[in-house]
């Protein structure tokens, strides 16, 4: 039986930006830090986990009725690596160069906490559309956080976006945005932009009636 819970369109917006996994819940942080280095690796890792996590919800809500509390966290886990297998040779078969690329961190989609937490908080409890819709709506939060570190690290540090020139020639590029170092600077700055933005919407004076 389903537990009482926000509605699929409720699942779906909170995952965007209310409960977005990468500014509000803090969760993958290993691949958003690791691959945002340019947009092409970026919008791939999102990718691969949009499809794993959508196919578990949905996998994992149909077979709710038949989860043991006990082996819930092994059938979670066994569910997501089928599908990170799928995808990791989907990647390797045709689009090899950007699979050599992401290396390792395609497989480590079986422990991404984002998929695991989903399974357990929603999955496992609603229905199929509820569970899809979440699942939808927290991989475009993933994507959304990917693309917005990904954006500010290649431009700034290669001076491109997807590879095509944006910036003039002229304009130094900023090597260490494409290093580690980089990654957690630009995380930072923009978790701290996003909780200042959300700070001052909370804080703007109620409307009168």
């Amino acid at each position: 039986m389903d537990k009482d819970g926000p509605t699929p369109l409720e699942r779906f917006i909170r995952g965007i930006l209310p409960e977005n996994p990468v500014y509000r819940q803090l969760l993958g942080m290993c691949p958003v830090l690791a691959v945002t280095n340019g947009m092409k690796p970026a919008m791939t890792m999102a990718a691969a986990v949009a499809f794993v996590l959508i196919c578990a919800n949905i996998l994992i809500s149909l077979i709710r009725g038949l989860l043991k509390p006990h082996l819930r966290i092994l059938v979670f886990t066994l569910t997501i690596a089928t599908f990170v297998t799928i995808a990791d040779r989907f990647l390797a078969a045709f689009v090899y160069s950007m699979s050599k690329q992401l290396g390792p961190y395609v497989p480590l989609i079986i422990v991404n906490c984002i998929i695991i937490c989903r399974c357990e908080v929603c999955a496992s409890k609603q229905n199929v559309l509820t569970a899809a819709s979440d699942a939808v709506g927290q991989s475009l939060g993933f994507t959304l956080g990917l693309a917005s570190l990904a954006s500010v690290r290649e431009i700034l540090g290669s001076g491109t976006w997807f590879g095509i020139a944006v910036l003039p020639s002229a304009f130094p590029t900023w090597v260490i945005m494409l290093l580690p170092p980089g990654a957690f600077i630009t995380l930072g700055l923009l978790l701290g932009g996003v909780n200042w933005i959300g700070g001052a919407w909370a804080r703007r004076p109620a409307k009168s009636p």
